[in-house]
């Protein structure tokens, strides 16, 4: 595949499906560290009929994707198609730091059943941004579904800047939103103002979503959802309805957990939190390990705000 010869000039009318509150679904394990497929479809039914979420996404960081085997992903990718039903919208992440695996990857997989895929932006290698356009503008040209890029600095090591951001998106009309975890409220802003129509923001980040919404943001793909789903639910919901009280307050209810689920890493804080209601086992793989006792501690002091364990 030769980068400079891709047609990028894509007719399709953009639109953007993934709005609202979006859950980045943990992989549940087994004390032996199998995946749980039953604690699976228990939770994605959970998040669907409890915590009201508009869609979900699958293979994210927060699944342990890293730590999946091929086979392991193409089993949850079933089992997420089966279960759902077709209810709500499914997002795939399947973001790779070498261009030409990720379009092969697009071009052969079997997405059938899912509604766009999550594209995270190349990590390690550290592109300029030069080069994350490109590689944008490649994936854009392999792919047969909508897609939403990832920008999460603190993990892939390069930020997608928000010139790069509204080139790729000029360029790409199925390239349709972006989820911004860079914490920094002022690029969200200038991507929101400068981005063509259809083009939107996620919030990627649980803590600032609030924020972000108020901002312009359509919503927020949380990783908290997984253990507080209607709370998080009722934040995003709110937020968007205009019902600033409301959502404010849960905001500032959640605060302490925001800081908990994320101090010892995700999704280390996130399964703690789920064991301490009752909703998985705290096994992860390595190299991730359950957050320390001192942590676990304080998050049982912050669940007394919301009466402790929550059972499904």
């Amino acid at each position: 595949m030769y980068i400079d010869s891709i047609d990028v000039h894509i007719k399709a009318m953009r639109k953007n499906i993934f709005k609202g509150y979006g859950v980045a679904v943990v992989t549940p394990f087994t004390p032996e560290g199998n995946i749980d497929f039953y604690a699976l479809r228990e939770h994605i039914a959970y998040l669907i009929e409890k915590g009201e979420a508009d869609y979900l996404c699958v293979l994210g960081t927060t699944a342990e994707t890293p730590t999946l085997t091929t086979e392991e992903k193409e089993m949850l990718m079933e089992t997420f198609v089966e279960t759902v039903g077709g209810r709500v919208p499914l997002l795939l992440g399947c973001g790779s730091n070498d261009t030409l695996h990720l379009c092969e990857y697009l071009e052969t997989a079997n997405l059938d059943g899912f509604d766009g895929i999550l594209v995270v932006a190349p990590y390690y290698n550290k592109p300029t941004q030069e080069g994350l356009y490109r590689h944008y503008l490649a994936v854009a040209a392999a792919s047969p579904l909508p897609i939403v890029l990832y920008n999460i600095p603190g993990r892939t090591g390069v930020n997608l800047l928000p010139q790069t951001v509204v080139r790729i998106a000029n360029d790409c009309s199925n390239v349709v939103a972006i989820k911004e975890a860079s914490g920094n409220l002022g690029q969200v802003e200038q991507i929101i103002a400068q981005a063509p129509d259809g083009f939107e923001v996620i919030s990627g980040d649980d803590a600032i979503a609030f924020e972000i919404i108020t901002l312009g943001g359509v919503g927020l793909i949380s990783a908290v959802g997984n253990a507080f789903a209607e709370e998080m639910g009722e934040l995003v919901h709110a937020t968007i309805e205009g019902k600033m009280d409301a959502a404010l307050d849960v905001h500032r209810k959640m605060a302490d957990v925001f800081r908990l689920a994320f101090v010892e890493g995700n999704p280390a804080g996130v399964k703690a939190l789920m064991q301490l209601r009752g909703m998985c086992s705290n096994t992860l793989r390595l190299p991730l390990v359950p957050v320390s006792t001192s942590t676990m501690e304080e998050m049982q002091d912050a669940l007394e705000k919301f009466g402790g364990a929550e059972l499904y």
